[in-house]
């Protein structure tokens, strides 16, 4: 089901065409979305949504979804993680799964400066760990507007997640993301050659053969950790779960590929009353693909937009 998901063509004849919109989430640093604005933004609730790793805002279930929400009455915003969906040239940094600061700028953005009284988040595989981990360190002091998030097949436990891609029987998709990683990095190098020297890089590259090798020699490098084991504890959300106090929705299937049941199974999401664990028997990573036809047809996405349309609050 995930690799049928991956490569179905899809249409999405019910989404208006966007506008793009650039958030500076730190000095010298712009991530881009795609903006779909209902009419009246402000008297619409705002469903924010992040992709997985090398993904973008034009990844079909980004897309899908945004077409869900926006029919549903939602402002739908498709967020790239920064250098991603060819943006590398707006941020000089990398994007790694610890960057919760960056989704946390963008929905303060839009609550502040936008004035929009109700917003959620929405994110898939990575873009899930990252809105969980955000959720969790906001806590307490997370904005009124913030309504709910809710999250499919998020990578919380990230050093399982990586070793579980790195197994024999997922080489198809090692080898799909190790080769994206390593071709964006080449060009990030060629756009900021002061920071990303290609004397030794060259050679690091070439080296790397799975995910946890890359974290280890470009991730750790560049992004200030100690090294891949250090990143993935650091910047795993299943430890921020206890802290999550907004509604929450995680969608996981027991047959994801990527990201292993068992990291579901924690007591932090059991005991968490803020925190709905919805597990499908079937699903792959990120495809639920149903036998229904229509909106239910992608039914991850259908769950999202269901799930915040029921604690929208209606003014």
């Amino acid at each position: 089901m995930t690799v049928v998901a991956a490569f179905l063509r899809r249409h999405f004849p019910r989404l208006p065409a966007a506008t793009t919109r650039l958030f500076e989430v730190e000095p010298g640093t712009r991530v881009r979305a795609e903006c779909h604005w209902q009419e009246n933004p402000k008297n619409h609730p705002t469903l924010v949504m992040v992709h997985g790793l090398e993904g973008s805002s034009e990844s079909d279930y980004l897309r899908g979804t945004a077409e869900k929400a926006w029919v549903a009455g939602f402002n739908a915003v498709r967020l790239n993680q920064r250098t991603c969906g060819g943006t590398e040239a707006l941020a000089p940094t990398l994007y790694h799964s610890g960057l919760s600061c960056d989704i946390r700028a963008v929905v303060e953005e839009l609550i502040e400066r936008d004035g929009l009284p109700q917003v959620f988040t929405a994110g898939f595989s990575m873009g899930g760990n990252l809105v969980l981990k955000m959720a969790g360190e906001w806590g307490y002091a997370a904005p009124r507007e913030l309504r709910g998030i809710a999250v499919v097949a998020p990578t919380l436990d990230l050093a399982t997640c990586a070793d579980a891609i790195a197994e024999p029987r997922n080489f198809l998709y090692n080898w799909r993301f190790v080769s994206r990683m390593k071709r964006r990095m080449r060009l990030k190098a060629s756009l900021f050659p002061e920071l990303y020297p290609m004397d030794g890089l060259g050679t690091a590259t070439r080296a790397i053969r799975t995910i946890r090798d890359f974290d280890d020699l470009i991730t750790a490098r560049f992004c200030d950790f100690r090294d891949a084991d250090d990143y993935y504890a650091r910047s795993s959300a299943l430890q921020f779960l206890p802290a999550i106090r907004c509604p929450t929705l995680i969608v996981v299937a027991q047959d994801d590929p990527i990201v292993p049941f068992r990291c579901f199974e924690n007591p932090a999401i059991r005991e968490n009353p803020c925190v709905t664990l919805l597990a499908t028997r079937h699903g792959g990573h990120c495809a639920f693909i149903s036998c229904e036809q229509g909106d239910e047809r992608f039914w991850a996405e259908a769950r999202i937009v269901e799930f915040c349309g029921n604690h929208v609050q209606r003014i």
